[in-house]
């Protein structure tokens, strides 16, 4: 039985692509050039963080997200920047008498942006700043396991990326489900750990709700 499903943030949620852009605008890099570097970092297996580093050797992203917020433009998304299917697929699945939880890896002020956008439609949000543990380490979902009121088995981790949401969930004991948008589920979206990790694969989160149902039936 599938009892709660926790969701990841950026490309789940939350589409990055204003967010971005606005790093390749504050580095002096075309979007585009940015853009096709950051898909390349992914295609390659390693950190995304390293496409900073190729424009600016030594590029520290916690310094420069203060560097930004004090110069007026800190990291911010809105309801403009949610995915369309994520408003009605928080409500089915609340409908569905499902526990809901939201938990990635934010800052602390994206955490207060979740909080703003979120709170009314799930039961948790938690972020890796406010648990001193991010993804992919087992500390970040035994995290998630602690606070969520379902045994590990019965949660189901809904995220976009093989490697940081996918792969360490299903270590953890999770269900999964990927959700095949942004560039990392793009990437890896025909690779063997894609296609046979989760325990659903998506196109769209309102597929989560009549799926759950069945695998639940099933399970009974």
């Amino acid at each position: 039985m599938i009892r709660a499903v926790i969701f990841d943030v950026g490309e789940c949620l939350v589409d990055e692509t204003t967010e971005y852009g606005t790093w390749a605008d504050w580095l002096n890099v075309p979007r585009h050039t940015f853009a096709a570097m950051f898909g390349a970092v992914i295609a390659q297996g390693r950190d995304y963080r390293e496409t900073f580093q190729t424009f600016r050797p030594g590029f520290d992203l916690y310094e420069e997200r203060e560097k930004r917020a004090a110069a007026g433009i800190p990291e911010h998304f809105g309801e403009a920047d949610l995915y369309p299917d994520v408003r009605d697929a928080l409500a089915a699945l609340r409908a569905d008498g499902l526990w809901l939880g939201i938990a990635g890896n934010q800052t602390t002020r994206a955490g207060q942006i979740l909080r703003q956008l979120f709170t009314p439609d799930v039961d948790l949000i938690g972020t890796s700043d406010d648990w001193g543990a991010s993804k992919p380490d087992r500390a970040f979902f035994d995290r998630v396991a602690e606070v969520v009121p379902a045994e590990v088995d019965e949660m189901l981790y809904v995220g976009d990326r093989v490697d940081n949401d996918i792969r360490p969930a299903v270590t953890a004991g999770m269900h999964t489900a990927l959700v095949h948008r942004g560039p990392w589920a793009t990437i890896q979206w025909d690779t063997d750990e894609a296609k046979q990790l989760p325990t659903f694969r998506v196109e769209t989160l309102l597929e989560l709700s009549p799926l759950i149902a069945r695998f639940n039936e099933q399970a009974r």
